[in-house]
């Protein structure tokens, strides 16, 4: 089934062993990296076994995207959700009663009400694949109360294997989850989180717009996502690409649906597109030759990093995770935390969670391995892909400095935020300055060797090591720690990182595109025209067609017959059907 059905000729990563746990009636517990392959995971058994995959997803992107390739495939899939109308949710339901279904995706909130309850308890289920299962625990980084009713589906369907599946969970959160989708003796399968292809490049924040063009001018006509935090940065970011040549459209929950749907389709459909973006998009986007994602702000823990970062490079091709974060980044975000209505035990765990992502932004060797420890993975060795592998960052002995700054903010009162202490050690003698006295103390100008720059960083980097906390009901102030006293008394040293002022910015990516020969060069693009006319032809996204890697197989191949194009991976009987010959007449005429 795996090549006659999906065109594949071999298993990645767990999948072989899930798909073995849910043909034996058995509950798992799969975590995969993103572009893993988990869907085939539970659409193998649902094809298998009698009856009909009950899919829980909260992601309608993903919902409809997996429906029209199973449908490229000739396989009878649909899915319930509230983007269709009355009549189109009455067909599928008609479809379901009729045994007229392989497959049906569902989001949470519909699959606890009682009515989808009564409808479904008399349909054979096959198999119940919860993905983003990760959604269930509240340690997890994105907690959906609708997620906690899914215990039931123990009891309402008897006997019917479930498969939990997440690309994200730290060891913590899988235990959340086995307990909370009370899973019976689960089989426990974790892939590596590794992927290799991406490669971590990290900045200090100083001109976030110059060193974001900087970075994609290596990027031009190549498709990405560029993460903000609001919603008006969005929407200047993506105003200020388009004047920069690129193309680009924000993205985030503020907008109306009309206009989400539409750039979103753009997005999917399209080649060359950027979307800048709030959080409020990615989850779900299968679009698998995304060649970067950039954060031009911190994310909220390393877990929501690195499952937005994982939607670059799903193909496998090298693709680049640039994030540049500065002070006023780790101030905002800890505001956030301190400020939320949650209680002080969750507020705790969401310190805990960005001080991990702040410690791993400041770390001095590989990143690639302290990433995946901390969903307890242990690397081998240093990765040769990330900007600290590649250019390894000079660190300086920043004690007396961290001793001047700390004396700043003790003799100044431990009231005034980094803009303030910056302006008294440089000697600025601001009108704020002046009129509070602090150009009479003795700190006032002892920090002539750094910049406000320079400072700033030594801020940022004592806040991160745990000498200075920024004190919210002090309007932002700096406070110093227990731990600041030994380093006052000289009791400990301290070597600090030093920001790169012209950082490493990678060479042209060299995906598929870029590595054609010239020679190959007309086929390459014909074979592209060609995926692009048929995906315009049947309304889906032209990856739903085939993948880059499938045509590059295809151009260096050049098959000349159904049965050798049947050997390409990723070309399964029913495509074979469908666009075979088209493909064929374009690698024939090329000669």
């Amino acid at each position: 089934m795996l090549a006659d059905v999906f065109g594949y000729t071999a298993f990645r990563g767990e999948q072989e062993r899930a798909i073995d746990a849910a043909l034996a009636g058995r509950d798992s517990l799969v975590v995969m990296p993103t572009g893993g392959g988990k869907s085939l995971c539970f659409q193998i058994p649902a094809l298998l076994r009698d009856g009909v995959g009950l899919i829980v997803s909260p992601l309608i992107a993903l919902m409809h995207d997996q429906v029209r390739a199973l449908q490229e495939l000739n396989i009878e899939a649909a899915c319930l959700n509230s983007s269709l109308s009355h009549a189109a949710q009455q067909e599928v339901i008609g479809r379901l009663r009729a045994g007229r279904l392989k497959l049906l995706y569902v989001a949470p909130e519909r699959l606890v009400q009682a009515h989808t309850q009564a409808l479904f308890r008399d349909i054979p289920w096959s198999i119940i694949a919860i993905d983003e299962a990760h959604c269930v625990s509240q340690w997890g980084h994105d907690f959906r109360p609708d997620y906690l009713a899914l215990n039931e589906l123990a009891s309402l369907f008897p006997g019917v294997p479930r498969m939990a599946l997440t690309a994200t969970a730290t060891p913590a959160t899988r235990v959340d989850i086995v307990a909370r989708l009370a899973l019976n003796e689960p089989a426990v399968l974790i892939s590596g989180f590794d992927r290799p292809n991406i490669r971590y490049l990290v900045q200090s924040k100083t001109d976030a717009r110059r060193q974001l063009l900087r970075f994609l001018n290596n990027h031009r006509d190549e498709a990405g996502i560029a993460y903000c935090l609001s919603r008006n940065k969005t929407e200047r970011i993506a105003a200020w690409l388009e004047t920069q040549g690129f193309t680009a459209l924000p993205y985030h929950a503020g907008m109306s649906a009309e206009d989400r749907a539409a750039h979103q389709h753009r997005f999917v459909t399209e080649e060359s597109v950027i979307i800048v973006a709030t959080i409020a998009f990615g989850m779900g986007i299968d679009k698998p030759d995304l060649r970067f994602v950039a954060h031009l702000d911190l994310p909220k823990s390393i877990e929501s990093y690195y499952q937005e970062t994982g939607r670059a490079g799903r193909d496998g091709e090298p693709a680049d995770a640039w994030m540049v974060y500065g002070l006023q980044d780790v101030v905002r975000l800890r505001q956030m935390v301190d400020e939320s209505p949650a209680d002080e035990e969750y507020k705790r765990h969401e310190r805990h969670k960005l001080d991990a992502l702040l410690g791993w932004c400041e770390v001095t060797d590989c990143r690639r391995r302290p990433l995946l420890a901390y969903f307890g993975d242990e690397g081998s060795g240093p990765c040769g892909n990330c900007d600290n592998c590649l250019e390894p960052p000079a660190t300086w002995d920043g004690t007396e400095a961290a001793q001047k700054l700390l004396s700043a903010v003790y003799r100044s009162g431990q009231r005034f935020g980094a803009t303030h202490v910056v302006d008294v050690l440089v000697g600025d003698a601001t009108e704020k300055v002046v009129r509070n006295g602090h150009d009479q103390l003795s700190v006032f100008g002892i920090g002539g060797e750094l910049d406000a720059r320079g400072w700033r960083s030594v801020i940022r980097q004592l806040i991160v090591q745990g000498y200075l906390i920024v004190d919210q009901h002090r309007y932002g102030a700096l406070v110093l720690t227990e731990h600041s006293r030994a380093l006052l008394r000289g009791e400990v040293s301290l070597r600090l990182r030093e920001d790169k002022k012209d950082p490493l910015v990678r060479k042209k990516t060299p995906a598929s595109k870029s590595i054609v020969s010239e020679q190959d060069r007309e086929l390459w693009d014909a074979l592209r025209a060609c995926r692009l006319r048929l995906a315009a032809e049947h309304n889906v996204p032209p990856y739903v067609i085939f993948h880059d890697a499938t045509l590059m197989q295809m151009m260096e191949v050049r098959p000349d017959s159904p049965g050798a194009l049947l050997g390409i991976s990723g070309v399964g009987q029913a495509k074979l059907e469908r666009y075979g010959e088209q493909f064929l007449d374009v690698i024939r005429g090329a000669g």
